[in-house]
């Protein structure tokens, strides 16, 4: 399981490697894309919206945790996962945003005091290879409260992004996919999870659960 201490020790980026045409991203790259995105936000608490792993697992220090939604954007396998879990010889698929629709999510307001040193797990967790456009986005969260908060979308300019994240297709890349950090199939049941915990209901990660079980035992 990724841990606050592969992070911080730097063991988390080193463990991936560049790929035919998908070069790993450098500490000084990744550090510059969470300042020029700080640096769009005037003022105020920064808030982060999670819609996947960083629900059941933040690993970053924060202040305050509520349910939140956000407009315009749908959960969607649409990035090609070749590290992590799956290689290059069986990809799998990455959670991530497309246009279109809404999302119910965890929003983690963080604190003033340490915002950079927590910023950059949740950086250096998800733009090891800049496949996410980090922007800012209107949240409602759970008391009718809308704030500012920093949301990691699909870049679709990006060698990873694949556009066709149906059932029928992403289902058998799903389950063949295995890496470092484990099978694919282990983290869509993961999130399923997670999501009902909190009573979030997501028709596609359900469909797509359901129909990768019933092949998967099948």
């Amino acid at each position: 399981m990724l841990t606050r201490e592969l992070l911080l020790s730097g063991a988390y980026l080193a463990s991936f490697q560049d790929l035919p045409g998908q070069p790993r991203w450098t500490e000084q790259q990744i550090r510059q894309s969470m300042l020029d995105t700080l640096a769009q936000h005037s003022a105020g608490p920064v808030w982060v919206f999670a819609y996947g792993s960083l629900i059941w697992n933040p690993i970053f220090h924060y202040s305050t945790q509520t349910a939140a939604r956000l407009q315009g954007w749908h959960r969607s396998f649409c990035i090609k996962l070749n590290a992590g879990r799956g290689t290059p010889e069986k990809p799998g698929r990455m959670l991530a945003l497309q246009a279109g629709g809404s999302t119910q999510g965890v929003a983690f307001k963080l604190n003033e005091d340490n915002l950079l040193d927590e910023l950059w797990l949740i950086w250096a967790r998800e733009m090891v290879y800049g496949s996410y456009l980090p922007i800012w986005c209107p949240l409602e969260l759970a008391n009718g409260e809308h704030v500012p908060g920093i949301v990691f979308v699909a870049n679709p300019e990006h060698v990873q992004f694949i556009a066709d994240a149906s059932i029928d297709t992403t289902v058998p890349i799903i389950l063949q996919a295995q890496g470092i950090l484990g099978s694919n199939l282990d983290y869509l049941l993961q999130l399923q999870q997670s999501l009902q915990s909190f009573d979030i209901n997501d028709a596609y990660i359900d469909a797509l659960s359901q129909a990768a079980l019933t092949e998967h035992i099948g």
